[in-house]
């Protein structure tokens, strides 16, 4: 059974150094994916999302366990995103070429080219967003985070994340209908 993140959080308050590597792993494909996709910059979202985990391992005896860690490093991992991105004045965009190794492990190695080339096509779309709104959809689809955790993680209101997400859909899909129109609906 797989430890949850707050038994890994005391054991690493109680002195073990080996939780540090396990949260690591469960979290370093997404939050490089966040500081990706605000970055847009393969080098620096790596070193973005490395200083993020630093911040976060520093202050996880403030952690306090009112949201789940991965908001609150999520939260780390945006603000540390957006500190890079002023400093830089860079501009986004392109959506995580990596992907976390779970969700290609579930996918039956029959169905692994289909999977790629549906990956591509959903980085192709996102690509076309306004760098706001592709990553307010990586938060809510691809990282799975809820609208009140967003708004925890961004700082923005949470009527103004649910306001972003439904024009986020409705660029997403004018973007699938143009480009696809063998998707659109019949009635």
């Amino acid at each position: 059974m797989e430890q949850s993140d707050n038994d890994i959080i005391q054991e690493i308050l109680r002195g073990g150094h080996h939780g540090y590597a396990i949260l690591l792993q469960r979290y370093r494909a997404r939050v490089l994916s966040l500081t990706l996709r605000m970055i847009g910059h393969r080098a620096d979202a790596e070193e973005a999302a490395q200083d993020a985990f630093i911040r976060a391992f520093r202050a996880l005896r403030g952690f306090e366990q009112r949201a789940r860690f991965s908001t609150w490093l999520y939260r780390i991992a945006y603000n540390t995103a957006v500190t890079y991105r002023q400093r830089q004045r860079m501009v986004t965009l392109p959506l995580d070429e990596e992907h976390d190794d779970t969700d290609a492990a579930r996918i039956p190695p029959d169905r692994n080219l289909e999977y790629e080339e549906l990956r591509k096509q959903v980085q192709k779309a996102l690509d076309h967003l306004r760098p706001e709104y592709a990553t307010l959809v990586t938060l809510f689809y691809l990282q799975d985070q809820s609208y009140d955790e967003i708004a925890t993680i961004t700082g923005l209101p949470l009527g103004t994340v649910k306001n972003r997400l439904h024009r986020a859909r409705m660029e997403l899909r004018a973007y699938v209908l143009k480009n696809y129109p063998s998707l659109e609906p019949t009635h």
